[in-house]
C-alpha cells in the first residue's frame, strides 16, 4: 500500500516520534498528534524536512472524545481520508503502591488505557472508509509480561491494552480493519537517558543483544503491522525488547 494516511499519538518525541519518522520515511502522510499545537507543529516540521513526506501536526488530548473526533477530522480535511491510526500516547509516573494515590492511578489510566480506547473509537469512522484500515498500539512488556516497582499502575493499563486489542480485532473484522499492538522493551527515548548513563549501560548489559532499542525499531514494527503484507494478522502482538525477557537470570548471559 502507497501513500498511507497516517494519525501517531503522543508523537511530539520518543517512541512515537520515531514510529512518525519510520512512516513518513516510507512516504507516507503522518500527522502527528501532541497536547498542543506549537509542540505537535515543530515535531512535524522536523520530520517533514527530514524524510520529504507530507507532516503537520495536531493538537489532541487522547482521553477526551471530542477532543480526538476533532484531531481526527482535521488529519482527513487535511490528507483526504485515514488510513493507520497508530495509538502511542502514554504516561508513566514513578509511584509505590503503598503511597499510591487514586488520582495517581487515574492519571495513568485516562492517558493510556482509556485513551486507547478513545482514539480507537474515535478513528473508527474514518478507518472504515479505508481500503485497508490498520490499528496499531504500543504497548509495553512490562504489565503484559514483567513487573517494575513504581510501575503497578503502568503495567496494568499496558496489560489492560492487550485485553483491549483482542475484543476489538473481533468487533472491527468486519469492516476489514486490523488492531495489533506491539510490545517495547528498554528503547533508548529522552525519558529514558534522564536515568543516567550508569542506569543504561546497567539495562544494556541484562539485554541478550547487549543494547538498547532505537525507537525506529519500535516504528519498524508498526510498520509491519499497518503494511499489506499483515493483512491477515490481527489481535496479536510482538515484543521488540532484544531478548530482554528471555534469560532467567544474569548467569545465563555469562
Amino acid at each position: 500500500m502507497s501513500a498511507q494516511k497516517v494519525l501517531v499519538t503522543g508523537a511530539t518525541k520518543g517512541i512515537g516520534k520515531g514510529i512518525a519518522k519510520v512512516f513518513a520515511s516510507h512516504g507516507c502522510d503522518v500527522a502527528v498528534l501532541g497536547r498542543d499545537q506549537s509542540t505537535a507543529d515543530a515535531a512535524a516540521a522536523e520530520l517533514a524536512a527530514s524524510t520529504g513526506s507530507k507532516v503537520i501536526g495536531v493538537a489532541g488530548q487522547v482521553s477526551d472524545k471530542a477532543s480526538m473526533s476533532a484531531a481526527i477530522d482535521k488529519v482527513v480535511a487535511e490528507f483526504g481520508g485515514l488510513d493507520v491510526l497508530c495509538a502511542n500516547a502514554g504516561i508513566f509516573p514513578d509511584a509505590p503502591l503503598e503511597s499510591m494515590s487514586e488520582d495517581d492511578w487515574d492519571l495513568v489510566m485516562n492517558t493510556n488505557l482509556k485513551g486507547t480506547f478513545i482514539s480507537v473509537q474515535a478513528a473508527i469512522p474514518a478507518l472504515k472508509e479505508s481500503s485497508a484500515g490498520r490499528i496499531v498500539v504500543t504497548s509495553s512488556i512490562t504489565g503484559p509480561v514483567t513487573g517494575f516497582p513504581g510501575w503497578a499502575h503502568y503495567g496494568a493499563s499496558k496489560a489492560g491494552q492487550l485485553g483491549f486489542i483482542r475484543t476489538a480485532s473481533i468487533e472491527l473484522a468486519k469492516y476489514q480493519i486490523t488492531i495489533n499492538a506491539v510490545m517495547p522493551g528498554n528503547i533508548l527515548t529522552e525519558g529514558l537517558q534522564g536515568m543516567g548513563e550508569e542506569y543504561l549501560t546497567q539495562m544494556a548489559n541484562s539485554i541478550p543483544l547487549k543494547r538498547l532499542g532505537q525507537v525506529e525499531d519500535i516504528g519498524n514494527a508498526a510498520y509491519y503491522f499497518a503494511s499489506e503484507g499483515a493483512g491477515y494478522v490481527t489481535g496479536q502482538t510482538i515484543v521488540v525488547d532484544g531478548g530482554q525477557i528471555l534469560p532467567e537470570s544474569l548467569e545465563a548471559l555469562e
